[in-house]
Parts: structure tokens; C-alpha cells; sequence
């Protein structure tokens, strides 16, 4: 119990909640880190699919502010939420029972909300953000029948509040998919104990999902694709001056929580069996969890291939097992 709340005390202190707490807000609510254009999806990168091209569609009319200013920060991110999307939907339509996701600090939490309107309540999402401009933004279409929002960082949705909670009440069981998408990363680099917290809302054979940004084991490398990431794609979408301010304010805190792959390897190795890697994009991973392997391989068998030009793929040997990923890389090994 002890550790439970100095876990919580430690994300209370996290910079997302506290010195970076401005610029989120700001740009939660359009005010700033605005892209010059909107970013939308290159489509010849993904199938000619009527499924897909709806969910699409319907995910750049949802956008919001803070989900421009992020599409437009990671190269191909945005394709690649929609191919994850797309296979979500899939997975779903193989189960007898309606699938919950929760999406945790997610913004507006965009994706989870196009996959609850599109699939008519076949998915049930729960998002969360302390930002209530994300919140407003969300609300922004009238509230959705089967999307929920809680207003609030993702450790104080503990599973008492859930069970206490008159309209989250039906989430208490847990969720069958979970999505961390660049979060943990905002309150410290303790991937043990954030997995811990947040694999307790998962039911069993539920799936957890994981998009960070990693430390790379030769600095130089880690450069070269920031450098990559900043003036080979963001420039389509901020000027200069407005990248080096992010560079400065954020991501130099970001960097600060960030861990490597074998790090990662062995905080999820703790709680799951199979743990494989489903996207690269520069110093961006994305990887999925489960200790079903059977569950696993069903949702991982609906994914597309990467829509993401090859020069900003440094890991092409996708759905590999994570802990046979780090152990064969020379250097790579936990702090």
C-alpha cells in the first residue's frame, strides 16, 4: 500500500502536471503550437479498404487542437493511429461481447472516440487528460452514446474511483485494450511501476498497447533522427522558431523521463508473456502486450503494414518478440 501511494505521489510531481502544464493547456485550447496546416492522412500509404477509408474520414473531422499540434509533431503518427484504429476495429468484430479500450492521456482522445461513433457502441472507450480544453474539445461534437472522458491525469483513475464512479461504473471490470500513447514519459521514467498501475485495469488476455519515444543506446544516433524528425517533416507543418521553442520547453523535460527499449523490455516483461514491436518511426516505437498470446497474434494478424516512408524506419523487423529485439542488439541493455 505504501508503494501505491508513493507511486502516486511521484506522478503528482510529474511535469506534465506541473512545470509543462502551460504549454499542454495552451495548446489544448488552439492557442498556441498551432501547425500552419492541418495534417491529414497520405492515403497511398495504407490499403484501399472502405472500412478504413471511413475511419479516416471520420477521425480528421474529430481532430481537435492539441491532436493537430501532435500529428504534425511525430512523422507518419497520424497514419499510423489510423492503421491501429483499423485494426482495433477488426479485432473487435471477432468478439462475442462489445470491446472497452481506454485510451489514457490521449488528449481529446480522438482516435478513441471515432472508433466508438463508427462502430455504433461495438467499442466503448473511456479517455482521459487533466486538461479540460481537451475535454471541451471532445465535447465539441455533443456527447458521443459509447465514449467516455475522464478529467484528470491517468493515476488518479484508480480502480476504486472506477468502482465508485456512478458513470464509469461499468468500466470497473477492466478493459480489454489499452492504449499509452507517449504519457508515461511526461511524469518520470518509472516504467515498472506505471505499468503496474495501469495493467491492473486490464482484464485477462486484455491487450496493452505502448507508444513511446525511446533513448537510443549511441546518442548520436538519437540525434541524427531528431534532426530527421524536425527538419525533414515537421517543417511541413511549424516554422522554425516554433520548433526550437518546443525543442527548449518540452522535449528537453521529455527526454529527461524517456527509457530505452531494454528498458521497457524488462518493465513489461514483469506483468505480460509476449510483448512485440508494431511500428518505428525515428526515436518512436509502438508496441503491443498481452499474456495471451492467442488474443496477441489475433490483433497484430489486423494490422496493415507501417504507412511510413522506409527512411524513417530504423527497426523494419516488425511483431518480433521485444525481449529477443533488445537482447540481440549489441549495448543495449537496462540501467
Amino acid at each position: 500500500m505504501q508503494d501505491f501511494d508513493d507511486f502516486l505521489a511521484e506522478c503528482d510531481l510529474g511535469p506534465r502536471i506541473n512545470e509543462l502544464t502551460g504549454f499542454f493547456t495552451a495548446t489544448a485550447a488552439g492557442k498556441s503550437g498551432m501547425p500552419i496546416r492541418r495534417p491529414a492522412v497520405d492515403v497511398r500509404l495504407l490499403p484501399k479498404d472502405e472500412l478504413l477509408h471511413n475511419l479516416i474520414g471520420l477521425h480528421a473531422i474529430r481532430q481537435g487542437y492539441f491532436d493537430q499540434h501532435y500529428h504534425s509533431s511525430i512523422p507518419y503518427r497520424l497514419e499510423e493511429e489510423c492503421r491501429m484504429a483499423y485494426a482495433l476495429m477488426k479485432y473487435a468484430r471477432h468478439r462475442s461481447t462489445p470491446l472497452s479500450l481506454y485510451s489514457l492521456g490521449t488528449a481529446e482522445g480522438t482516435m478513441a472516440r471515432t472508433l466508438s461513433e463508427l462502430s455504433g457502441g461495438l467499442i466503448r472507450t473511456l479517455s482521459c487528460s487533466p486538461d479540460a480544453e481537451n475535454y471541451k474539445c471532445f465535447m465539441a461534437y455533443g456527447e458521443p452514446p459509447h465514449a467516455d472522458f475522464f478529467l484528470g491525469p491517468f493515476h488518479r483513475l484508480t480502480k476504486d474511483f472506477l468502482g465508485t464512479s456512478r458513470r464509469l461504473a461499468k468500466f470497473a471490470s477492466g478493459f480489454d485494450v489499452i492504449l499509452e500513447d507517449t504519457t508515461f514519459q511526461m511524469y518520470s521514467p518509472n516504467r515498472s511501476k506505471q505499468i503496474e498501475f495501469v495493467a491492473q485495469h486490464l482484464k485477462e488476455g486484455g491487450i496493452l498497447l505502448l507508444v513511446e519515444k525511446f533513448r537510443a543506446t549511441d546518442e548520436c544516433d538519437y540525434k541524427l533522427r531528431e534532426y530527421q524528425k524536425d527538419f525533414g517533416f515537421k517543417t511541413r507543418y511549424f516554422p522554425a522558431d516554433e520548433i526550437e521553442r518546443k525543442a527548449n520547453l518540452v522535449l528537453k523535460t521529455m527526454f529527461n523521463n524517456e527509457v530505452t527499449l531494454a528498458d521497457m523490455s524488462q518493465a513489461v516483461s514483469a506483468h505480460f508473456k509476449h510483448c512485440a514491436m508494431t511500428w518505428n518511426s525515428g526515436n518512436f516505437y509502438g508496441l503491443a502486450a498481452s499474456n495471451s498470446e492467442e488474443n496477441l497474434n489475433l490483433y497484430l494478424s489486423h494490422m496493415a503494414e507501417p504507412a511510413i516512408p522506409h527512411e524513417y524506419v530504423y527497426e523494419s523487423d516488425m511483431h518480433r518478440d521485444l525481449a529477443e529485439r533488445t537482447a540481440a542488439v549489441p549495448g543495449e541493455t537496462t540501467k
